[in-house]
């Protein structure tokens, strides 16, 4: 297992990532488009991932998105320097942070669409 996956393996604070990190670009990633991206801010410049969203295993049920309140549960996979592993985080929608950890998996589970 590389070194950075086995640092991301515990609970570390987390904030949505990506080009445009905004609650609506965060809802819109959710309900459309199916990849979210999930910074962990612990790591030399922040760790910025694009997690192809595991829709069944997310929840939105906690989440107000009009009154930008609540909490988001997202769950998603993709290859971290050659180790597949699930992303597993929890966002609160008025700061767009949380706590985010990696999980690996079998390179199965990272392929299946």
């Amino acid at each position: 297992m590389d070194e950075l996956t086995q640092r991301l393996s515990t609970d570390q604070p987390v904030e949505v990532g990506g080009p445009n990190p905004s609650l609506e670009e965060f809802r819109t990633r959710l309900d459309e488009i199916g990849t979210v991206f999930i910074k962990f801010t612990e790591t030399r410049g922040g760790t910025d991932l694009g997690i192809q969203l595991d829709r069944p295993a997310s929840d939105t049920s906690q989440a107000d998105f009009d009154r930008g309140s609540g909490n988001v549960h997202v769950e998603g996979t993709l290859i971290l320097n050659d180790d597949p592993v699930r992303c597993i985080a929890d966002i609160d929608l008025a700061t767009l942070k949380g706590t985010g950890r990696l999980k690996v998996v079998e390179e199965a589970e990272v392929l299946v669409d």
